[in-house]
């Protein structure tokens, strides 16, 4: 099918890249981190909780600096924070990133110089809290607009985000803090479990948008998230307390979660390019038995009011 004069239905997203990738990635991957370091405290496991701190504190940090980046000026992301909309994910959003990356950064701070640890551990906790909000409110986000391609994937985009959060933040751990790993080898597994299952009931239940999630540039790079994914899991399951095992686990699911985002970036844009992606769906559901818009239609033709 074609649309007038060959043009998208859709205004393609004007995103750029590398940033929006890069954000969806570091959000995701200091919220879960910020989780692991409040839980590793909890248990005394003082070099994980370290490590979870400050890769949350970094992760947030240079993820509000790629917002930044793709806005074009800081003054844009401060606009955001003048009023909140809870009927708007990015208005939401803001308001869990900047609150966030405050207090990930007090707790980091507080942790490496071992000053004011009662406001620091503080904020550690608080940090702790908004984490899963962090983790998942950009999978909303996208989830929120009109491309096809993420829209339709509404149900199962949270879950992807989030396991491959979780996964991430494990990575973290088995590189960091080997000797205290065993929790950071769980969130590994059990995140890259999240993650490709969640990818695949998306996939199954996407319709036509799947197609872009199958071809072209985004489906060569999802092939190569859920291959390291998997791989780097089994990793995680054999590393043991082997420093090399346990960094090559983790540069195969930080590479996984770089490429899920990307990939789930990259497939959203081509479903909004193509206005295949947009008319075929509408009509199907327009010619659908049932339809509101089809019963619509054979009314006002019984009446005489179409020819």
């Amino acid at each position: 099918m074609s649309s007038y004069y060959g043009l998208p239905v859709l205004k393609e997203p004007v995103w750029k890249v590398p940033d929006v990738p890069a954000y969806l990635y570091l959000g995701g991957m200091a919220g879960a981190s910020s989780t692991m370091a409040l839980l590793a405290d909890l248990t005394g496991r003082r070099h994980l909780a370290r490590a979870g701190r400050v890769a949350a504190a970094v992760g947030a940090t240079a993820s509000v600096g790629a917002l930044v980046h793709d806005l074009g000026r800081p003054a844009r992301f401060l606009h955001m924070l003048r009023v909140f909309k809870p009927t708007s994910p990015l208005s939401v959003g803001s308001w869990i990133l900047a609150p966030f990356s405050g207090l990930a950064g007090a707790a980091a701070a507080s942790e490496l110089t071992g000053l004011l640890p009662v406001p620091g551990k503080a904020a550690g906790v608080l940090a702790g809290f908004l984490a899963p909000a962090m983790t998942t409110y950009t999978a909303v986000l996208l989830a929120d607009t009109a491309v096809p391609g993420w829209h339709e994937a509404y149900r199962e985009l949270p879950f992807v985000f989030a396991g491959s959060a979780v996964a991430s933040a494990g990575a973290v751990g088995l590189v960091a803090a080997p000797a205290q790993a065993r929790p950071a080898r769980r969130m590994a597994v059990a995140g890259s479990a999240l993650e490709l299952a969640a990818s695949r009931r998306m996939e199954a239940r996407l319709g036509l948008a799947a197609e872009a999630y199958r071809t072209g540039r985004a489906g060569a790079v999802l092939r190569v998230a859920r291959a390291t994914t998997a791989v780097g899991a089994g990793l995680a399951l054999a590393a043991g307390r082997s420093r090399a095992a346990g960094v090559a686990a983790g540069a195969c699911l930080t590479l996984g979660a770089v490429a899920t985002r990307y990939g789930v970036f990259e497939a959203g844009r081509e479903t909004a390019r193509d206005p295949r992606y947009v008319v075929e769906p509408q009509r199907e559901r327009v010619g659908a038995p049932g339809s509101e818009v089809r019963g619509e239609v054979h009314r006002s033709s019984s009446d005489g009011d179409l020819q």
